[in-house]
């Protein structure tokens, strides 16, 4: 009777956690490699970053192919999407956004759901100005904006953490300009800012190991890009009249009034935003994030 109920609990795991992984071909003959889990209409999660792989966005994506198909991937030149080359040329957002109608073209797949986390929601509301027929409904969780409020808002990293995470904060990112990108700087820097990232602090060691995993070479193209293009999406966005969900928390550092302006400028949108949370909304406010969703994508 065990055995067969340890069978059982296998079985219903596979089904619940299912994946697939490929690669799919871009425009410039790159690859983007690609992960999907469960069974249903498909949402793809755009991780934050930029620079960043999709890792640490996998438990997300197991807890969403609950109710539907979940499809994350990694962003050019990181994880397993390498280049040989990182440029101007081969780094872009007219580039990334390709990436993701070319993996859409490659699943075969009409039209998805999206999900853009942080820098992730900045690229989801790109991709909705080029491609607003491959969208059914859009989601954008803590993301940095439909413009470049970011860079002008006031710096809520360094307003959550208090002097003595400061301190080493200055004293790792110093180590790092000068050259040391050992894993210990990089850890040492994770460790100071991870505090802010997240309201229940037992979380902060994820967040500093995910910290270190960035490309700042990537990261400094792409702001470069959005900085050179006046990234700022609202007029084609307040054309686009499918389901947003905006979610944030209410103590991110993402500032309150970046998540406002999304909702005040896509006319079909829904601002949420949670209480006793930071940053990863799916780690401080769990329950009430994935609800959320789970109840927009089947409305």
């Amino acid at each position: 009777m065990k055995k067969l109920f340890l069978i059982t609990c296998l079985i219903f795991l596979g089904k619940a956690f299912a994946q697939t992984e490929g690669y799919a071909k871009n425009s410039d003959s790159s690859l983007t490699y690609y992960k999907t889990f469960g069974k249903g209409e498909p949402l793809l999660i755009i991780n934050g970053g930029p620079g960043m792989n999709s890792n640490g966005f996998e438990d997300m994506a197991k807890k969403l192919s609950e109710n539907q198909e979940t499809i994350i991937y990694d962003q050019r030149g990181t994880g397993k999407s390498k280049l040989t080359n990182l440029n101007a040329k081969t780094i872009s957002m007219q580039l990334m956004a390709g990436d993701i109608e070319s993996l859409r073209k490659h699943l075969k797949i009409k039209k998805w759901n999206i999900l853009g986390h942080s820098f992730g929601g900045m690229l989801a509301s790109y991709y909705a100005t080029l491609y607003p027929e491959s969208i059914d409904k859009l989601i954008l969780s803590s993301s940095g904006g439909v413009d470049l409020t970011l860079l002008k808002s006031a710096n809520l990293i360094e307003a959550g953490l208090n002097q003595s995470q400061k301190d080493s904060l200055n004293y790792w990112n110093t180590k790092i300009e000068k050259g040391d990108t050992s894993y210990t700087a990089r850890i040492g820097r994770g460790r100071a800012m991870a505090p802010a990232y997240v309201y229940d602090q037992q979380y902060a060691p994820i967040i500093a190991e995910r910290l270190t995993q960035g490309n700042s070479t990537i990261n400094g193209l792409l702001w470069g890009d959005m900085q050179k293009m006046n990234f700022d999406c609202k007029t084609k966005l307040k054309q686009f009249r499918n389901p947003v969900l905006i979610i944030q928390g209410k103590e991110d550092i993402i500032s309150n009034e970046i998540g406002e302006l999304a909702h005040q400028t896509l006319p079909n949108s829904k601002l949420v935003f949670l209480e006793h949370s930071k940053h990863y909304g799916w780690l401080d406010a769990r329950e009430k994030f994935f609800l959320e969703i789970n109840s927009f994508l089947k409305s």
